[in-house]
C-alpha cells in the first residue's frame, strides 16, 4: 500500500471481505458478475457502526492509492477484484420450512393480489432469519412488512430455491398463495356531516306571471284598517276643536 493511513488499510481489508468473501453476512447478493449497486453497498456499511466512515471518497482513495486494490467501481456498481472465494449460487437443499422476506408498505396491496416479484435484484431474496430479512427490508422502507414464505407450498408450484450463502436464499418469484402476510391496515374513513338541504324553490312557468296572493289580499285590508283608524283620529281632533258642532 502506498501512502495510505491505518484506517485506509483496515477499510481495504473490509472491502475485500464483504465483496470478495462473505457478502451474505451483510445481506448482500452480488449479481452474476459480482457487482453490487453502490447505493445499496453504502447503505449496508452504514448499518455497521465500525464501518460507517467507509464512503465513496475513501474507496476512491484506496483504489487510487494501491497497486493492487481490492475492489473496482464501474458506473454505479462496485465489486471485488478477486472473487474466487465468493459463495457459488447453487440449488438449495435442506431448506427450512419457512423463509422470510419483507416488502414495502406501498407494495403491500399489490403483493397480496399478485405475489412477490423481484425488484432490485434478479431474484427475490429471502432469509431463514427474521432479523436479516428486516435488515435488508429497512434499506427500502423504514417500516417494512414481514412475509413468511411456505417453502413446501412454493416448491409444489415448481418454484425452487437457490442458496446464496449463509442464511440467504433466492427464488424467481413467490406466488400469492404461498406466504402469510399481515392484512391491509383499515383505512380511516372521515365521516362528513351531510349538508342541510334547502327546500327547492317553486319553478316558475316561463313567460307567465304568478301573482302573490298573500300580498294581494293583505294590502287592501291593511289600507282599510289604516283608513278607519285615520278617520277616528280626525273625528276626535275635530271634536276638541269644535265641540258644539258635534251632537251628544
Amino acid at each position: 500500500m502506498i501512502g495510505l493511513s491505518q484506517a485506509h488499510k483496515q477499510a481495504a481489508k473490509f472491502l475485500e471481505y464483504i465483496l470478495g468473501r462473505c457478502p451474505y453476512e451483510f445481506g448482500l447478493v452480488p449479481d452474476h458478475d459480482g457487482f453490487v449497486k453502490l447505493k445499496e453497498f453504502f447503505m449496508t456499511t452504514a448499518e455497521e457502526e465500525e464501518w460507517r466512515y467507509v464512503r465513496l471518497s475513501l474507496v476512491h482513495e484506496i483504489i487510487n492509492g494501491m497497486a493492487d486494490p481490492p475492489v473496482e467501481i464501474v458506473e454505479n456498481k462496485i465489486r471485488a477484484i478477486h472473487r474466487d472465494l465468493l459463495p457459488k449460487i447453487q440449488h438449495a437443499v435442506d431448506i427450512p420450512k419457512a423463509l422470510y422476506t419483507t416488502i414495502t408498505r406501498k407494495s403491500h396491496p399489490v403483493v397480496l393480489e399478485e405475489g412477490i416479484l423481484p425488484t432490485r435484484h434478479e431474484y427475490v431474496i429471502l432469509s431463514s432469519e427474521k432479523n436479516m430479512a428486516f435488515r435488508m427490508g429497512r434499506r427500502r422502507d423504514s417500516s417494512p412488512i414481514l412475509i413468511t414464505v411456505n417453502v413446501l407450498q412454493t416448491e409444489k408450484q415448481e418454484i425452487f430455491f437457490k442458496h446464496a450463502g449463509g442464511s440467504l436464499y433466492l427464488a424467481e418469484q413467490i406466488p400469492f398463495d404461498c406466504f402469510i402476510a399481515p392484512p391491509l391496515p383499515k383505512e380511516k374513513i372521515e365521516t362528513k356531516k351531510p349538508k342541510k338541504q334547502q327546500d327547492p324553490e317553486t319553478p316558475k312557468t316561463p313567460g307567465s306571471y304568478l301573482p302573490d296572493l298573500h300580498n294581494k289580499w293583505d294590502k287592501p285590508r291593511k289600507a282599510a284598517k289604516e283608513k278607519d283608524d285615520s278617520w277616528k283620529r280626525n273625528k276626535k281632533r275635530l271634536r276638541k276643536q269644535n265641540p258644539k258642532e258635534w251632537p251628544g
